[in-house]
């Protein structure tokens, strides 16, 4: 006979109440355990995408130059991704890439100009035209070398100092920038008179300080700047202006905005920001300025054919195709016959003095002359008797006194870049010209009032005092590495 156990009624129940509670309670702990996982698992995917902003250098109003430059402490936050488009730039804004990573700011004090940047022999065939390396900034390594060295901080603000900038200039471009984007008009331009090429000078004026549509500050108004001019272009069959193509002003427009879009087509395609249709107009813009160049090598209004150049129409062409030929648009062949011709219609308008003014006569509009020396050091002829004939002019004839006759910006927005680039005591003598000058007559909004008749508007005296602050480090000679 076998013996078994048996459990009394009251002890089932308490066995069957006991196996049911510990059933939920499994059940309980799995739930609250999958959640924690899933939690930890929000927690890894938000980090990944956080990431640290670029740092946004404030300084102190009235602090002597040599103090150091202070960096802010920065606390990560989620990047900023560009917002729905408008409707107004519905047509050609399509996706966006993530921001590069910041670089860190050093912190320099250099006080004496850098005599050894540039020798006038510097800025050869190779001048904007990097190797794509990928040695610049953060996402930027598909840029031209010299337009990449703009876009880490380091390296801009090194530049800035070294080559006699201060932290004041790197102040006032800021606030400049700023005051333009404030002034922004919803459909993305600038100004109600000459709309296209006010939106050039205004989009300029952020990419050389490497703001582009990923920007955290100015991403938004860099994106709708490019939308509108790239609309107008799709509406103009590429052609960029809002004024006639009877009228003598179109021209000027569209150099400008060509200028303008073709460096902002170089940022975009580095970055893998698609806007649809950019490509498209730039390559039509920048066939147009190739087609419309006259018999003797310069431009004039209206792209009519014939003779001569009208230099001041002239210049702007000439800037934007070399921005068109960094964009690699184009074969780099495509550039070869046109700059060629520009160049030596250049040599015959100069005068004996140096000068190069508004046509074939040297004597009218003289201080156009840092157009064309840039001209000829923008296309390999920074050693040409021409080029340094007319640094020499700039030297012996140039004065910058604020409201005078010699505070012209038109002028020295050309002769900023043309004297950097020749380097050296040429550099020294008119950084100490200009430098000084005009940032104490920056006024509290940012802006600049220049009443000289070639300075324009508002919003064209900012943006040409703008463009001269960031001459610093806009861009480099073909050996900067």
């Amino acid at each position: 006979m076998s013996l078994h156990a048996q459990l009394s009624p009251e002890a089932q129940a308490a066995l069957a109440a006991q196996k049911r509670t510990s059933t939920i309670s499994a059940l309980i702990i799995s739930i609250l355990s999958f959640g924690l996982i899933i939690l930890i698992l929000m927690v890894i995917a938000l980090t990944v995408n956080i990431k640290s902003p670029p740092e946004i250098i404030s300084y102190s109003s009235g602090v002597t130059e040599d103090e150091e430059i202070d960096r802010p402490e920065t606390t990560n936050q989620v990047e900023r991704k560009p917002s729905s488009p408008s409707s107004s730039m519905a047509k050609v804004i399509a996706s966006s890439s993530a921001s590069p990573t910041a670089v860190p700011v050093p912190i320099m004090e250099t006080s004496e100009v850098a005599l050894d940047f540039g020798n006038g022999d510097d800025f050869g065939d190779g001048w904007g035209d990097g190797d794509g390396s990928g040695t610049g900034g953060g996402g930027f390594g598909n840029l031209p070398a010299s337009i990449k060295k703009r876009c880490s901080k380091a390296d801009r603000l090194a530049r800035l100092t070294a080559n006699g900038g201060n932290k004041k200039c790197e102040e006032a471009v800021m606030k400049s920038l700023r005051w333009l984007q404030k002034t922004q008009n919803s459909d993305g331009s600038w100004m109600e008179k000459d709309k296209c090429a006010m939106t050039g000078f205004a989009l300029l004026a952020f990419l050389g300080h490497c703001e582009t549509p990923i920007s955290a500050e100015f991403g938004e108004t860099v994106e709708k700047a490019i939308a509108y001019l790239v609309n107008l272009g799709m509406a103009n069959d590429g052609r960029l202006a809002t004024s006639a193509a009877t009228s003598h002003r179109w021209v000027y427009q569209h150099g400008i905005a060509t200028y303008a879009l073709a460096e902002a087509y170089t940022f975009c395609d580095s970055l893998g920001f698609e806007i649809p249709n950019l490509a498209e107009v730039t390559k039509t813009a920048g066939d147009m300025i190739i087609a419309g160049q006259t018999s003797s090598g310069g431009w004039i209004y209206r792209y009519e054919s014939g003779g001569g150049g009208d230099n001041s129409v002239g210049f702007w062409q000439i800037q934007a195709l070399k921005a068109c030929k960094n964009s690699k648009l184009w074969k780099d062949s495509a550039f070869k016959s046109v700059s060629s011709k520009a160049l030596e219609w250049l040599t015959v308008a100069q005068g004996a003095n140096g000068a190069i003014g508004y046509s074939r006569s040297s004597s009218k509009s003289p201080g156009l002359t840092g157009g064309g020396v840039l001209a000829f050091q923008m296309w390999g002829k920074s050693k040409s008797e021409a080029a340094r004939k007319g640094i020499k002019y700039i030297r012996a004839n140039t004065d910058f006194k604020w409201g005078g006759p010699s505070s012209d910006l038109y002028y020295h927005y050309y002769n900023a870049q043309a004297m950097i680039n020749a380097g050296g005591a040429d550099w020294k003598f008119y950084n100490d010209l200009f430098r000084d000058e005009l940032l104490k007559n920056q006024n509290e909004d940012g802006t600049w009032k220049n009443r000289n008749k070639h300075s324009g508007n508002l919003h064209m005296s900012t943006c040409l005092s703008t463009f001269m602050l960031e001459v610093y480090y806009r861009f480099l000679p073909s050996s900067a590495k």
